[in-house]
């Protein structure tokens, strides 16, 4: 049986790609700017963002993509593969940090591989 969802897939993983692509220019800015100016804006912090997603790969891309982001960096998955935990450069607001990661990133990829 051929797979019908393919092509939207690919379509989804099309606009993930320069979604993603977008958020690294921003936060290579944003992290160069902080560098080059001489009032450090960093509140760093770490924060557990509950995971819908069930695959594997899913939760291997998600972690890396965070991880290569300036100013993020996955740091561990629970051993119910429930949680990741995530520390950020600058966390204004956890809730705001978590939604966004929830909405922008996962939603995604959940979309595109699960």
């Amino acid at each position: 049986m051929k797979n019908t969802r393919l092509p939207i897939r690919m379509i989804k993983l099309g606009a993930f790609v320069f979604f993603y692509l977008k958020e690294i220019v921003l936060a290579n800015i944003k992290v160069a700017h902080d560098v080059l100016t001489p009032h450090l804006r960093i509140r760093a912090g770490v924060v557990a963002v509950p995971l819908d997603l069930k695959k594997d790969i899913s939760l291997v891309i998600l972690a890396n993509l965070l991880s290569i982001t300036p100013g993020t960096l996955s740091l561990d998955i629970s051993t119910d593969r429930k949680v990741l935990y995530v520390h950020a450069l600058y966390l204004e607001n956890p809730d705001a940090f978590r939604k966004n990661i929830k909405t922008q990133f996962e939603r995604r990829l959940k979309e595109i591989f699960e």
